[in-house]
């Protein structure tokens, strides 16, 4: 940006990002369907970009497992487009999984009036992120930075807080190399090459940063236990769409008809997880409600735990 006043301060950022895509320079000259093309060409090599970066993203739900399970917590910290990418990831985890409020919390540069209208340095002030973590960070938690240009002041300055409050850090970036320096626990660097419109990260790098925030952040609730085999039994049953939801899943998991599973759902009084044990493995609402609470949660643990008790349940328990 040419400054307005002698006095602000300019920084040249070097990354493919910002350089101009030689595939799309004509872009403007072309017909709307054919822009749409190329853009979507462009949009088909960020998942194996993301592919590239895997392991790097299994160290990081390893992390947030450990402070999870240990009463820890996840924060997201971005600004802009990074920023509004990990509040949307945050946000959706409660309703599909109903995980409780506080596991995942958000920061943004700016604040909350920043998701609707850019803030101007907000995401310059390394300060204001270091103040922002030390606010709210505790010894355990894991602190997930996003900076598509992997140096944003406000990301480092609240990982690097983090870092001397003892919490585990990681930092997504789309700049590869560039945060070589940055002082973290894991480093995600996903080359998603120069943006269809040079500098535009809201497009490449934020669809880059969109799936590794849901492939993070699902294979974290996977692990906890949030899921049997592949269905959302953690939901919350909020509205008319999600009770139908909730009766189908039960009928996926049991094979029984939705009778059965209505009145199961009805008898543990909405609980999914609750319902799903009865029907696995043939015992009442208040001891599936127990081995549930024993197992942390995890249908498939508590599931395990019954059909090793001897209290006549673990044959049909046994079998799922």
């Amino acid at each position: 940006m040419t400054p307005t006043r002698p006095s602000e301060s300019i920084v040249r950022v070097e990354s493919p990002t910002e350089q101009r895509n030689p595939r799309t320079e004509g872009i403007d000259r072309l017909a709307t369907i054919d822009v749409l093309r190329m853009i979507n060409d462009e949009d088909r090599t960020v998942p194996g970009a993301v592919a590239e970066v895997l392991p790097a993203v299994a160290g990081a739900v390893e992390f947030a497992v450990e402070a999870l399970r240990s009463g820890g917590r996840v924060h997201y910290v971005g600004a802009g487009t990074s920023g509004r990418v990990a509040i949307q990831d945050a946000a959706e985890l409660m309703p599909t999984f109903n995980a409780p409020p506080d596991w995942f919390v958000t920061h943004h540069a700016g604040g909350a009036s920043a998701l609707h209208t850019a803030v101007e340095n907000a995401e310059d002030d390394a300060a204001a992120g270091a103040l922002e973590i030390r606010g709210d960070v505790r010894p355990g938690d894991l602190v997930f930075g996003l900076a598509a240009s992997g140096r944003t002041p406000f990301v480092i300055g609240a990982l690097a807080a983090a870092r001397e409050l003892g919490a585990r850090t990681v930092l997504l970036s789309a700049n590869p190399g560039s945060a070589a320096a940055v002082d973290v626990d894991v480093l995600i660097e996903v080359d998603t090459g120069p943006e269809v419109i040079a500098g535009s990260t809201r497009m490449k790098a934020g669809t880059a940063q969109k799936l590794v925030l849901n492939a993070f952040s699902t294979t974290v609730m996977i692990k906890l236990g949030r899921t049997y085999s592949n269905l959302m039994v953690s939901m919350r049953a909020t509205n008319a769409k999600l009770r139908g939801r909730a009766l189908r899943i039960l009928e996926e998991a049991t094979g029984l008809d939705e009778s059965a599973c209505a009145t199961a759902l009805h008898d543990a009084d909405g609980d999914l997880r609750v319902a799903m044990m009865c029907l696995l493995a043939g015992i009442a609402p208040a001891q599936a409600a127990e081995a549930l609470d024993a197992a942390g949660g995890h249908v498939r643990n508590a599931l395990r735990q019954v059909a090793q008790s001897p209290d006549g349940a673990g044959d049909r328990a046994a079998a799922h």
